[in-house]
């Protein structure tokens, strides 16, 4: 992470060019992420924005949402590779909660290596904003990209599953009339069907929605209690905790392999998936706001 910013951004260009080569991504879908990063965005404080234009290179046009899923884009190259354990947490069957000293870590044990030990490492990166061009020991426009991102994984419920099933990837079902697994049923198939039944399969629609939610509807007296949180080691816990939880009650109960899941799952489930990513995104701009919130006069060029 010690490359020059005109570097970073090359490789950024490139790997956005070349995303369609890239395997594809166990994640919120590319909509869910959106959603999140619009979300976050749409509430940042004038000073922390700011920032957040800048560290974007030029080709994003001042959209963090247009980059929100690089770090599923770029997890299998080899450059990269490090960073696949950081998009989840494998917790103990059935034990429905998480402990971060217990869970989180690699496969081969590295510790702080999943999705809560990322947002806190890249939020603890993004501190060193205000050290401007002279600090080359973290890349910001890559510690944003991804702290925006695992923002978004942290809030998928099943990125906090079973260590057996991995997050319900091996639970095969049923999704309507095609295969799926659990784990993609809340990744994509509750997003997209949303999308299909009630928004024209037009994300705007469904965006404007979650919006109204947040400032007039049913989620506008709960916002206070989603963004207090004491401090960055705190919060990810705090996040994944919930998604265990949610997991628990919602993702697993009453599902077995091979079952068909159609309106009454989807039904029940919609509403959490719009929760979680509507929190995601509000809980990304208190970070954001928080980091970058003292350097409201503090400017450094855009990247090159």
């Amino acid at each position: 992470m010690e490359k020059t910013t005109v570097e970073t951004m090359r490789f950024l260009a490139l790997m956005v060019a070349l995303f369609l080569a890239a395997p594809a991504a166990q994640s919120w879908s590319k909509e869910g992420h959106v959603m999140t990063c619009r979300i976050a965005q749409s509430l940042l404080d004038e000073g922390p924005a700011e920032v957040v234009r800048n560290l974007l290179p030029d080709y994003a046009e001042g959209d963090l949402s247009s980059l929100c899923v690089w770090p599923d884009q770029i997890r299998h190259w080899y450059k990269y590779k490090w960073t696949s354990p950081l998009h989840f947490i494998d917790t103990p069957d059935k034990a429905c909660n998480f402990d971060y000293s217990r869970d989180c870590h690699d496969p081969k044990g590295t510790e702080d290596m999943c999705v809560a030990g990322a947002v806190s490492n890249f939020t603890t990166q993004l501190l060193h904003y205000h050290h401007g061009t002279s600090d080359r020991r973290y890349n910001l426009t890559e510690a944003l990209l991804f702290l925006a991102h695992f923002m978004g994984d942290i809030h998928q419920p099943m990125h906090v599953g079973f260590t057996s099933d991995e997050g319900g990837n091996t639970i095969q079902v049923r999704w309507f009339r095609h295969k799926s697994n659990l784990h993609h049923v809340w990744d994509r198939e509750i997003i997209l069907t949303a999308l299909a039944d009630y928004y024209e399969k037009d994300t705007e629609l469904f965006l404007k929605d979650l919006q109204n939610n947040l400032t007039q509807g049913v989620w506008s007296d709960d916002i206070s209690s989603w963004e207090d949180c004491e401090d960055v080691s705190s919060c990810p816990t705090k996040y994944a905790t919930e998604s265990i939880n949610l997991a628990c009650k919602w993702g697993y109960n009453g599902v077995t392999q091979g079952e068909t899941l159609a309106d009454e799952y989807f039904d029940s489930r919609m509403p959490i998936v719009m929760k979680r990513i509507a929190q995601g995104g509000v809980r990304l701009a208190v970070i954001l706001n928080r980091v970058f919130g003292d350097q409201k006069h503090h400017h450094i060029p855009p990247p090159t």
